[in-house]
């Protein structure tokens, strides 16, 4: 199982999450975020990050500004965690290299398992992988699980990322998933504060792992 770490900001944690063969770092470029990478580091500065797994975050931006931050800052995967729908999505895919894939973020609240079904078998083909988080207004970071039984209820159609308040405390509870994801995803458990990560904690998780 791989293993993505999001809300990075500080390139000393990068560097050693990179020493751990960490598999994605996840850099968001949500301006509402508290975790607002291009508050802390500039374009050239993440092109210069020599890993093969970089994810760029974003939330409702333009195809432009993607298509220009994925290439100015050298992004290796683009993760969309808004409301984008087919059209926006097929657009981003001619506009981007092909070499870069498309993370497509499913919202887990409320909704019944035909409904979540539903949403799954209507993704457009361009994408590449799902990734499974628990609804909010705030577009992730909440902390917060969702049920992940729903998961074994539903027929999943792509590699997908789990993310949503994945900790030490509850990682055990993943063997309850038939389907296994292709990487897990960590954020705010693992911080002391936003974008600063608890690297004690991060390789605790690797150790559990």
């Amino acid at each position: 199982m791989k293993l993505k770490i999001c809300g990075l900001t500080k390139p000393d944690q990068i560097q050693e999450l990179i020493d751990l063969k960490t598999d994605f770092l996840g850099f968001i470029f949500y301006e509402k975020s508290p975790r607002y990478v291009l508050d802390h580091l500039s374009l050239n500065e993440i092109s210069g990050i020599n890993h093969a797994g970089k994810v760029g975050v974003f939330v409702n931006e333009t195809v432009e500004n993607i298509a220009a931050v994925a290439e100015d800052a050298a992004l290796n995967y683009i993760q969309l965690h808004g409301d984008e729908d087919e059209n926006y999505i097929t657009e981003l895919r001619s506009k981007l290299n092909s070499e870069i894939k498309i993370i497509k973020v499913i919202r887990i609240g409320n909704q019944t398992t035909e409904e979540l079904q539903k949403t799954i078998n209507h993704q457009p083909s361009a994408i590449n992988f799902i990734l499974f988080d628990t609804d909010s207004k705030v577009f992730g970071g909440t902390g917060k699980t969702f049920e992940w039984q729903i998961l074994n209820s539903i027929e999943i159609t792509k590699p997908y990322f789990l993310s949503g308040g994945i900790s030490l405390e509850n990682i055990s509870q993943l063997s309850t998933i038939n389907h296994p994801p292709f990487s897990l995803d960590i954020n705010s458990k693992f911080e002391t504060e936003p974008g600063v990560k608890d690297l004690q904690k991060i390789k605790q998780f690797y150790e559990k792992l």
